[in-house]
């Protein structure tokens, strides 16, 4: 005759996975952050609540995400039929052992982001726990859903091209509609000076492309049981956004041709609940269209009467010691966690550096206060609020040069020399922003560092423009930056991350990367400026920089 074990419902669950959540908790809010500037908390909550409070941070959806996906997770667990649910806790230790190798991962290449979904993959191990198969089956979508709450700057460079986008579309439908309107980069204004706009980050569509995003994928998966058609949705809110930006900018000049720049600024301000039922009704459409075209594909309406927790099916002694078995493994990966993080935070800094260092082996070696005959290099002080948000191992150095033939037109020059937190650095373009810059463009770029072109240094070049209220009219400029180590150059910031986490991760050491940055006005023209930037760096690059690219 067969034997079968004797199922039951208890809670020796419930409170392994309380334990299992006060010692994951612990780790996630004194082991979390690994970075320290701008945010100087080790708790990762603190670090990712903070951005949904930040205006700047662009993710203060964050609130509703987090609602939506609480009730998510209740929704599902009701629609769940009470049966079968047996404990799944060999399951539940892997999946939470899985959350804590991503944020030691995070931890260890210093991004917060990566350790952010290491927290989720470990509660939904557990909620498995917890709740056995039923609660984990639940939480699956609404814990992944809660990626759209975590910042993702990368949208910025995205949110440029679609501004581009958004503005040529609205400049060629008001010529359409016979409104004589002029562009001039991200400007738009009438010949007679009626109305004048710049059409700023805002208005591109891209800090409420996350949040349309996340609420286009929230109805395709409560309308829609099959993945194809829940990624089509998704998909289709992209350029929703779009058209809703378009028809926003479009209006704005429109009331602005007919009744004058104050009206047009009035619907600047209403016209973003424009841009969300353009996207919310596309969305709804499309619903309503696959619905029609492929029944079988629609969600059935409706709840379960099942509670919203119920016990899961132990194996008397037997399953109790496997979860205790869970607890105390838990409790191991953790503490093995929490030692890797440490170990993360003593790693060795080098001592060397691509950039010739000060005295104090801090600061980037003073900039020469001569070029030749023509330049004279001024000292450029570090603010305050820099010194302030930026790691106290943070290096700078930095001068403002006037060419004797060119009085008008200074180059500034300045070196930021991280120490161990990467913090110190950071997308240039994000300062750049910050003091009301618009970037018009964004190009690769090669300065010559010698006779022979033997020297050749990569760059990424910004194109600039700034409005002068004083002069009613915008100031060209140009920005070109490149970060370099011990050991190499690169002209972008995704390349710097990239070398940077490999580093730490294969050779386990911290290097020191150098943020280097040189910007002039361009009113007499880019080959003017790029001119000026090249007598610059080929008379100061040599004396700061130890690693010099060969061609």
């Amino acid at each position: 005759m067969r034997m079968t074990r004797n199922l039951h419902p208890d809670r020796t669950n419930l409170w392994a996975a309380l334990i299992c959540g006060l010692v994951g908790f612990g780790v996630f809010q004194f082991w979390g952050n690994p970075t320290h500037g701008y945010i100087a908390s080790d708790s990762l909550f603190y670090w990712w609540g903070f951005q949904w409070v930040n205006p700047s941070s662009e993710t203060e959806h964050g609130w509703m995400i987090l609602g939506l996906s609480l009730w998510l997770f209740w929704r599902n667990a009701r629609a769940i039929p009470i049966g079968p649910n047996p404990a799944v806790p060999g399951r539940a230790l892997v999946v939470m052992a899985a959350g804590l190798a991503l944020h030691v991962l995070g931890y260890a290449v210093q991004q917060a982001r990566i350790s952010i979904i290491g927290l989720l993959v470990f509660t939904g191990g557990g909620l498995m726990l917890a709740g056995g198969r039923r609660w984990g089956r639940a939480a699956v979508f609404p814990l992944w859903f809660m990626i759209f709450a975590i910042p993702i700057n990368v949208l910025d460079t995205a949110g440029f091209w679609l501004r581009m986008w958004v503005i040529d579309a609205s400049y060629q439908i008001a010529h359409l509609a016979g409104i004589d309107v002029v562009r001039n980069g991200t400007q738009l204004f009438s010949p007679d000076g009626h109305y004048q706009y710049d059409v700023a980050a805002a208005c591109s569509g891209v800090r409420s492309l996350m949040a349309l995003t996340a609420l286009s994928l929230l109805v395709g998966y409560l309308n829609f049981k099959s993945w194809w058609a829940r990624t089509l949705v998704l998909l289709l809110s992209f350029p929703f956004t779009y058209v809703g930006n378009v028809v926003r900018i479009s209006a704005i000049i429109l009331f602005a041709q007919w009744w004058g720049q104050d009206a047009g600024m009035l619907v600047h301000e209403w016209a973003g609940f424009v841009v969300f039922v353009i996207v919310l009704g596309g969305v709804l459409a499309t619903v309503n269209l696959l619905g029609r075209l492929v029944p079988g594909s629609l969600q059935q309406p409706g709840l379960t009467n099942a509670p919203f927790w119920s016990a899961p099916t132990t194996a008397n002694d037997f399953g109790r010691k496997q979860i205790y078995a869970v607890v105390l493994g838990a409790a191991i990966l953790a503490v093995a966690a929490v030692n890797l993080t440490r170990h993360f935070d003593t790693l060795p800094l080098r001592s060397d550096s691509g950039i010739l260092l000060n005295e104090d082996g801090i600061d980037p070696v003073p900039l020469p206060a001569f070029i030749g005959v023509d330049w004279i290099g001024r000292t450029a002080p570090v603010s305050a609020i820099e010194r302030e948000i930026l790691p106290p191992d943070t290096g700078y150095s930095r001068r403002t040069y006037v060419a004797l033939h060119q009085p008008g037109h200074g180059v500034f020059l300045s070196i930021v020399l991280s120490g161990r937190d990467r913090t110190s650095i950071h997308r240039p373009e994000l300062c750049v922003t910050g003091q009301r810059w618009t970037i018009h463009g964004q190009t690769k770029h090669q300065f010559q560092l010698d006779e022979t072109g033997a020297l050749i240094l990569p760059a990424t070049l910004l194109h600039l423009v700034q409005d002068d209220p004083r002069n009613n009219r915008q100031l060209p400029a140009l920005i070109a930056y490149w970060f370099v180590n011990s050991e190499r150059v690169v002209a972008t910031h995704w390349e710097r991350m990239f070398w940077g986490a490999w580093d730490r991760l294969r050779h386990g050491r911290a290097d020191r990367w150098a943020y280097v940055l040189v910007q002039t006005d361009a009113v007499d023209g880019e080959a003017a400026a790029l001119s000026r930037m090249q007598e610059v760096l080929k008379g100061t690059v040599p004396e700061f920089q130890r690693s010099l690219p060969a061609n």
